[in-house]
């Protein structure tokens, strides 16, 4: 019988929350050890971050879904179990095929954990200010763990080499466990929902097609013919997931929730939020170590100062939250975000390592705005449909994590060599616009309907 200990519950779903982001980055730094150990091309070497974050994100919504028919704590205990498992292939993988299947594995786990821990929070602070502190911890964690990748990873591999990086998540995933099934109570649950079979193929198809023919024009360029088809069938199976949606009797992600502006901006601000983070990080473990020729170790200790800043950022945001709204932080983080990019990407091709500490520095002040923005698509939609809005959300913001590894990855070797004019600049503009829709999202409903209605 699972007893209510709200601090213990807190920490189980956390801990599972802390694994699933700290392994969507620390892997970056580790990956030119990666390659001299397995072998493989950058493109390779994308496909290890990707095909983590591809099914993270492409199974966010079924997986949501499953939880307010299955109960959010019998599926993230599912997840947690089969994230483990994987961690474990993955820190045995004898070759890049194997570790790249282990790591969409991992993905599948993670994609049971991340909704869940948002529905299980709300559960367990239901109203008030007692949840919007809550979601600044959760949010400082995510940022945090985030942050903490490139620094653990270089640390580990310095010292222990890449496999352990892997390994450490089991003694991890162990503990919640424990945790999750002593303090953790089952939500409500609901058995009238069908799957919505059609919406995940669509969706987990289109997404992959779109991100591989990202990857691919890194590789081969935008027009060759396996780039092209890659980007067609993306489209097309995007159209079909649509079509699959508009027409369900059940639909995983009912298009009806776009109608609130403040949910709509939210979620395309959470896809800007993390193709510019996970893009940017890439690009900077990746040129730091071969253009700077730093070892994981130096590179990770490099990136430290953002990891700081990440968490700082994150902190204050529950409160100012709080405290203020979620408008002051949303926009001070996304203004950070843009300022530290441009910084970097202004600095010329090669900039030096106090310009990269710098700019990035003040590129993880971006960090302002996670906890703030997933009050905002929580409480733009009813309570009951906490795990819905959680779960498009973070499909969303997983989604443009995927395609920044991609495209921002592209960039960085687009004129022969790593460089970060071209992916740093794309990586302020983007904050730029998404400045402009956090003042959509946090805008009074009557402000919104007049904007809309000129």
């Amino acid at each position: 019988m699972v007893t209510t200990k709200p601090k213990m519950a807190f920490i189980a779903i956390c801990m599972g929350f802390l694994l699933i982001q700290l392994d969507a980055t620390i892997v970056n730094v580790a990956l030119p050890a990666i390659g001299q150990d397995l072998g493989g091309t950058l493109t390779g070497l994308q496909w290890i971050v990707d095909s983590y974050t591809l099914a993270l994100a492409g199974l966010l919504l079924t997986t949501g879904s499953l939880a307010d028919q299955w109960g959010a704590r019998r599926i993230y205990l599912a997840g947690l179990l089969l994230f483990t498992i994987a961690s474990a292939t993955c820190a045995a993988a004898p070759t890049l095929g194997v570790l790249v299947a282990a790591r969409a594995v991992q993905g599948i786990g993670a994609a049971a954990l991340l909704p869940c821990s948002l529905t299980l929070l709300a559960r367990l602070y239901p109203t008030g200010r007692e949840r919007a502190r809550a979601l600044g911890v959760w949010g400082l964690i995510a940022s945090l763990g985030l942050a903490a990748g490139p620094v653990l990873g270089g640390l580990t591999v310095a010292f222990a080499g890449w496999r352990i990086i892997f390994l450490a998540n089991l003694p991890i995933g162990a503990l919640t466990v424990v945790l999750l099934l002593r303090a953790v109570p089952e939500t409500s649950l609901t058995h009238t929902r069908k799957f919505d079979v059609a919406g995940m193929i669509t969706g987990v198809v289109g997404l992959t097609a779109a991100t591989a023919g990202c990857i691919e024009a890194g590789h081969s360029g935008w027009l060759s013919p396996l780039t092209l088809v890659l980007l067609a069938v993306g489209a097309v199976a995007a159209g079909a997931f649509g079509w699959a949606e508009s027409r369900s009797a059940a639909p995983m992600m009912p298009l009806s929730i776009f109608r609130s502006a403040a949910f709509s901006a939210t979620v395309l601000l959470g896809l800007l939020f993390n193709l510019c983070l996970y893009g940017a990080l890439l690009c900077l473990s990746l040129f730091l170590q071969q253009s700077h020729h730093l070892t994981a170790l130096a590179a990770g200790g490099t990136l430290f100062p953002l990891t700081v800043m990440i968490g700082v950022g994150a902190t204050a945001s529950g409160r100012l939250t709080a405290r203020f709204g979620p408008r002051p932080p949303m926009l001070a983080g996304m203004t950070c975000g843009a300022i530290g990019a441009l910084m970097l990407g202004f600095a010329g091709p090669h900039p030096s390592i106090a310009v990269i500490i710098t700019g990035s520095a003040v590129l993880g002040l971006c960090s302002l705005t996670m906890p703030a923005m997933t009050s905002v698509a929580l409480g733009a939609l009813d309570a009951d449909r906490a795990g819905l809005a959680s779960g498009v959300l973070n499909a969303a913001r997983q989604a443009g994590g995927a395609l920044g590894v991609a495209l921002l990855g592209s960039l960085l070797v687009a004129t022969g060599g790593p460089a970060l004019t071209a992916p740093l600049i794309a990586v302020g503009g983007a904050y730029v616009l998404a400045t402009a829709l956090a003042w959509l999202a946090t805008k009074p409903a009557h402000e919104r309907t007049l904007t809309m209605a000129k």
